[in-house]
């Protein structure tokens, strides 16, 4: 029997990373960046790659949503629920890593 993993809850203080397996590369025939992993292929909107530049193994989820909400000029605690959802989702697809 195969040991279940363990869900990992996104809280403000986590630091998201992206899994060794997934990485962000530019794709010059479409002109967009995309999220490859292994079989997978995610082609991100600009609010989804600006948080998952910021999934670097050093900023926490706190710091991620002080820096959009400063690009995006919007408080914090209105993105919040957008962005600690979106990192979850890909927690819970084994894409990043909190």
């Amino acid at each position: 029997m195969m040991p279940r993993r363990e869900r990992r809850i996104v809280t403000a203080s986590s630091i998201p990373v992206l899994k060794r397996h997934v990485r962000l590369q530019y794709d010059p025939v479409r002109q967009a960046w995309a999220l490859l992993s292994p079989e997978k292929v995610f082609w991100p909107d600009e609010i989804s790659l600006d948080i998952l530049r910021l999934c670097d193994g050093k900023h926490s989820v706190r710091q991620i949503l002080d820096h959009l909400a400063s690009v995006y000029e919007a408080p914090p605690e209105e993105i919040a629920e957008d962005v600690e959802g979106f990192l979850q989702e890909w927690s819970d697809r084994s894409l990043v890593t909190l």
